[in-house]
């Protein structure tokens, strides 16, 4: 796809690179130009001098032909394409001195007075149109001397007018560029001033769930683990569900550190060097939840296959959502978890049956952190209890397509 700015810029868009042309455009547009200008003069020259000799005409033509193809040359060399417009308007009006009658402005020197206007800079463009504009007064005296005011008027309309609408367009193209670049200035700093205040945001997120989170896992750690030692050291009989769920608190721990390590990094705005858990950890997921003394049974039902990293880490981060809720509102007693590989969704389910009311109210987070992690892959989430009332379930459909490589794309 290509673009137009408003300095006639072309800018071809493909595939995220920006290729910038205006040589090739400028070139095909004064060559347009050029041709109009030649076929107009030379037509309107030949209409209007039809007793002129053969010889003469034919040079008159070869003139006017070759001014006028000149405007199809670079922007730098219209001081030059000026002059030879005012050399030629000056040449027909000698050899046109014994017709007074015949009167021919040739609408290249208006051209040709623009460019000046436009492309030239300081001295170089006055001193342009001040030339044509000589050879305009010119050529108006040798055909009528005594037209004073009609040599002034053709000075002003074929030379000067033409120059300070060229002169407007260079101003305004400088001006439009000058917005454009304190834009793009104003656009680069405000950004810049965003990201500093996000990394300052995200310092101190990161700073308080060092100092807070950190500190009150680490002493869970701490107690479950001196707890288990007293009581091996009491040498009295304790039942093994207990120091079983002692372990996995420690466990627990551990794994709540390396998460909370794994998330400062990534507010800090490093590299996350350290591997997420996917679906092939949730063995070690489930048996977290056991020794919490959950029953957790887990069927896959269709073909398992290969998955992008963000699908497979998102869906085993709702996993465990699922399954804190199951703790912290089910009954205590058994969670099923379904994991469907159809053709081309994975839908993932998590039934438990309702337990009494809870003692703490519920924010609702954890359902909504499911929700935004299936959003991100266009997937569905549903929850709520059954038709009896018994049991609650949350459902969540991730669709995605596979390529023939069996990889999805």
């Amino acid at each position: 796809m290509a673009t137009v700015d408003e300095c006639g810029t072309v800018t071809a868009h493909a595939r995220g690179t920006v290729t910038t042309r205006p040589e090739r455009s400028f070139g095909r547009q004064a060559l347009l130009i050029a041709l109009a200008c030649l076929v107009v003069d030379t037509v309107a020259f030949t209409a209007a001098t039809p007793d002129l000799s053969p010889v003469a005409q034919a040079g008159a033509l070869l003139a006017i032909v070759c001014v006028d193809a000149a405007l199809a040359l670079p922007a730098r060399s219209s001081g030059w394409v000026t002059a030879a417009h005012a050399v030629t308007a000056v040449g027909l009006a000698v050899m046109l001195r014994s017709t007074p009658d015949v009167d021919v402005d040739l609408v290249g020197s208006v051209i040709a007075a623009y460019r000046a206007g436009a492309w030239l800079h300081g001295r170089a463009s006055v001193a342009a149109v001040l030339v044509l504009a000589t050879g305009t007064m010119l050529s108006q005296a040798l055909v009528d001397p005594s037209a004073v005011l009609g040599t002034a008027t053709e000075v002003v309309k074929d030379a000067f007018i033409p120059w300070l609408v060229g002169r407007y367009t260079s101003a305004r193209r400088a001006y439009i560029s000058e917005l454009r670049h304190h834009r793009e200035t104003e656009l680069r700093e405000a950004t810049e001033e965003v990201d500093n205040a996000v990394r300052r945001v995200r310092t101190t997120i990161a700073r308080d769930l060092h100092d807070v989170i950190s500190h009150h896992v680490s002493a869970i750690g701490v107690h479950s683990g001196v707890a288990r030692i007293k009581l091996a050291a009491t040498q009295q009989f304790i039942a093994p569900e207990i120091m079983d769920s002692l372990r996995a608190v420690e466990l627990s721990r551990r794994s709540a550190m390396a998460d909370l390590r794994r998330m400062l990094d990534l507010l800090h705005g490093k590299p996350d060097s350290s591997a997420q858990p996917g679906l092939g950890n949730l063995d070690e997921l489930f048996d977290g939840v056991r020794r919490s003394g959950l029953a957790t049974r887990f069927r896959v039902s269709g073909a398992p296959r290969w998955l992008p990293g963000a699908i497979d880490i998102a869906l085993y981060r709702m996993t465990q959502e699922m399954l804190t809720n199951a703790l912290r509102y089910g009954d205590g007693s058994t969670v099923d978890i379904d994991l469907d590989f159809r053709e081309t969704s994975i839908v993932l389910t998590a039934r438990n049956a309702i337990g009494a009311p809870a003692d703490h109210a519920s924010t609702g987070r954890g359902l909504a952190g499911i929700r935004d992690r299936a959003a991100q892959f266009g997937g569905t989430v549903s929850h709520g209890p059954d038709a009896a009332g018994e049991n609650w379930e949350t459902r969540v459909s991730v669709s995605y397509s596979v390529s023939s490589a069996g990889e999805p794309q």
